[in-house]
């Protein structure tokens, strides 16, 4: 995840349709400042378990999910993404083969030089593993060359896991610092258009900060990051292919 030079597509799979700000906002944004494509797939809206605040509101399900599609567009447009909306339903997200097979037109479609998705475990929300379970299936099929969908067979993409909501209880142990220093400010304004859940934009500032503390350790005192470096943390699924260590 260089931030040095271009790499190639980003294509970000989210259960629901704040996932992808929350998480991983940092590295969309900075894809799109290198000039990258950068694609977001939200499988749902979010529209029964991440929409409190408009059921207590007395608003309808038609009208949540205008909402947070309206929010989730609004987000992707300040990070310079596009995003597309599966309409899956949440709560619970249903894997299907015709999901998947959607996700295969999309990797396909998009042809990503890396992928961002959910960690495999979490026991707060079924949701997200299942994004990530379908996400992962789905790459698998896009590289079958016998695979009835369009476009040519996949690559092979790194895939990033990004941070869960409660990292220590999905055994989240990143090994993936990435330094989103100077589109943090994008970040946040791309939290900002998320009302419906706007408890988590202080959250997920400060976690930024306190990765920017662990990315500043473990990167050394040469670098010359800023006093208040952000981060964002990954787990890295696939091992790395190297002709260097480093």
């Amino acid at each position: 995840m260089s931030t040095a030079h271009s790499s190639g597509p980003l294509l970000v799979i989210s259960a629901h349709a704040g996932d992808f700000v929350w998480r991983a906002a940092g590295a969309i944004a900075l894809a799109a400042e290198r000039g990258d494509r950068a694609k977001v797939v939200c499988l749902s809206y979010g529209e029964r378990g991440e929409s409190a605040r408009a059921w207590r509101e007395g608003k309808r399900l038609d009208e949540i999910k205008k909402i947070r599609r309206a929010e989730a567009e609004a987000a992707a447009g300040e990070l310079g993404a596009e995003i597309e909306f599966l309409d899956a339903g949440d709560y619970p997200l249903l894997e299907t083969p015709e999901l998947v097979d959607r996700l295969v037109r999309v990797y396909r479609e998009v042809e990503p030089a890396v992928v961002l998705t959910h960690p495999l475990a979490d026991p707060y929300n079924g949701d997200h593993p299942a994004a990530a379970r379908m996400a992962l299936q789905a790459r698998v099929l896009a590289q079958a060359i016998g695979y009835d969908a369009p476009g040519e067979p996949l690559g092979a993409p790194p895939v990033f896991f990004f941070e869960p909501h409660q990292p220590e209880q999905c055994d989240f142990k990143p090994n993936v610092l990435l330094d989103i220093t100077p589109v943090f400010e994008r970040k946040r304004r791309a939290m900002e258009c998320l009302p419906a859940q706007q408890h988590m934009w202080d959250y997920y500032t400060s976690l930024a900060k306190r990765r920017g503390v662990q990315l500043k350790r473990n990167a050394g005192p040469n670098l010359g990051l800023p006093v208040e470096t952000m981060a964002e943390a990954y787990v890295r699924l696939y091992p790395q292919t190297t002709g260097e260590l480093a």
